[in-house]
């Protein structure tokens, strides 16, 4: 009886394993992104892993500097896509970065204000009127260095001296200014182009910056040494370059890469 027994286990564990073959282990590449890259790099990571159907791409979104913070204390990545090049020159000088960085896009700034615009803002000057509500983000990450340069460079002192003292909050990154625009707790904020998504622009009117005062924010994205997957890594640093990387970047609103690392609007 108990050969009976031990045959018929036999059997259903092979039988078992005929018919719940086990599947390949997934690879993790684990990408650190500026919180600007959401939208366009979830699109960026499916479509990566459709051609690498082994993959499991995990993706971190935060401010730049929260980011590089992380990985200088020693968070594991294979990947970080700065929005500028200060937080991504930190993670260099940290000694965390394989080679060079390369710029892999571009975008710039413009108004964000609630749909029904109650503060009446037309144009970049209306930010000093009495009594508008200002939300920005903190002084540490990458869109508000460019939103303070806009600022700062428009008029002169006397200018920004009253556009800051209708800064109402700093939020940690700046899907959370348009996430408070978008809901109508402020009446202007600073943003990136790219952050207008078709979620957000039924809620929102984006008002242009004029391109003489605008900036161009670069992109830098770079290999890290504390990766477990570099050649899977590099794999998709390509892919962010390559013609169908880059129409992904720009459906979203990114402009195609075009500053060189070193001379973007924050060096």
């Amino acid at each position: 009886m108990r050969k009976i027994i031990l045959l018929t286990l036999l059997l259903a564990l092979l039988t078992g394993c005929i018919l719940n073959p086990s599947k390949p282990e997934e690879t993790q590449l684990i990408i650190f992104a500026a919180s600007s890259l959401t939208n366009a790099f979830m699109d960026l990571a499916d479509a990566f892993e459709a051609q690498y159907q082994e993959v499991n791409v995990v993706l971190n979104f935060a401010s730049s500097a929260q980011l590089a913070a992380q990985l200088i204390e020693g968070a594991q990545a294979d990947i970080y896509a700065s929005a500028n090049q200060t937080q991504m020159q930190n993670v260099v000088d940290a000694g965390l970065v394989i080679g060079r960085p390369d710029i892999f896009a571009s975008n710039q700034l413009t108004l964000l204000v609630p749909k029904d615009n109650p503060a009446g803002i037309a144009r970049l000057a209306d930010l000093a009127n009495p009594s508008v509500t200002l939300i920005l983000a903190s002084p540490s990450t990458p869109i508000r260095v460019y939103s303070d340069q806009i600022i700062q460079n428009y008029a002169d002192a006397a200018f920004a001296e009253t556009v800051y003292r209708n800064l109402a909050s700093e939020e940690a990154n700046v899907r959370q200014v348009v996430t408070k625009i978008s809901l109508g707790e402020g009446d202007a904020g600073i943003v990136y182009t790219s952050d207008l998504t078709p979620d957000i622009a039924k809620h929102v009117t984006s008002i242009p910056i004029p391109q003489e005062n605008n900036v161009v924010a670069s992109y830098p994205i770079g290999l890290l040494t504390q990766g477990n997957n570099p050649i899977l890594a590099r794999d998709f640093l390509l892919f962010t370059l390559s013609n169908e990387g880059q129409a992904i970047l720009t459906n979203w609103g990114f402009l195609p890469k075009q500053t060189p690392l070193g001379t973007d609007a924050n060096t």
